[in-house]
């Protein structure tokens, strides 16, 4: 993949900023610059390919330090991005990152996903849902679909654990107004993990009742 010069830039500085705010704040349990590289910047990179060229607005839930969504954001800066993170000093560093490098339309939500997905702003507004080893899929389509517009995705990257989360969610998708697409194996260089990109349609609008109120899917997952 071949990075403009801003780009390359820009996920630098990222990089530099991550490194000297984990060294006081524990962002990432990620620490060697190398293992950096490869599993938070070169991972986020391989779900580019899946985000529709007309993408308008998309949210990342639970980013954590920023991925995949920053990442995205500064290879898409059209894109309107939001992050949703519900730990506050992670939502500091989001805010700062994206000040630093100068991105516009990107929102940092400190919220949880049940929340969000049940505010009118932010219900089926979305064109693409994506959440990368945040939950287990049946509680984390509860999370993401219900953000998503009728003929928009939800991406979900996971681990060698992603067939058999797509076999254990097929009812929560279907409840949800997903239909599943594809999962996809994707390879990273020096890294023996099988990684996977989780592909579900959103095909009809999602009951009122989803997402339940905080705590409850991943309690009583569907």
């Amino acid at each position: 993949m071949q990075l403009t010069a801003d780009q390359q830039q820009a996920l630098a500085t990222y990089k530099s900023l991550l490194i000297e705010w984990n060294q006081r704040q524990n962002l990432t349990a990620i620490r060697e610059p190398e293992e950096m590289d490869r599993k938070h910047f070169q991972d986020s990179l391989t779900v580019l390919p899946h985000i529709p060229t007309n993408t308008v607005r998309l949210i990342d839930v639970g980013t954590g330090a920023g991925f995949p969504g920053l990442v995205l954001k500064i290879m898409r800066p059209e894109i309107a991005l939001t992050l949703v993170e519900s730990v506050g000093k992670k939502c500091n560093f989001l805010s700062h990152v994206a000040n630093e490098l100068g991105l516009e339309d990107v929102t940092v939500l400190n919220e949880r996903a049940e929340a969000v997905g049940q505010l009118p702003e932010h219900r089926e507004q979305y064109d693409v849902a994506i959440a990368r080893a945040c939950a287990h899929l049946p509680v984390l389509s509860e999370y993401l679909l219900p953000l998503v517009k009728v003929n928009g995705k939800m991406l979900a990257m996971k681990g060698d654990s992603a067939p058999r989360e797509v076999t254990e969610a097929a009812h929560a998708i279907s409840v949800l107004g997903g239909a599943h697409h594809s999962t996809i194996e994707v390879t990273l260089p020096h890294v023996s993990e099988p990684r996977f990109i989780v592909q579900i349609n959103k095909i009809s609008a999602t009951p009122n009742k989803y997402p339940r109120r905080v705590g409850k899917p991943s309690k009583r997952p569907l």
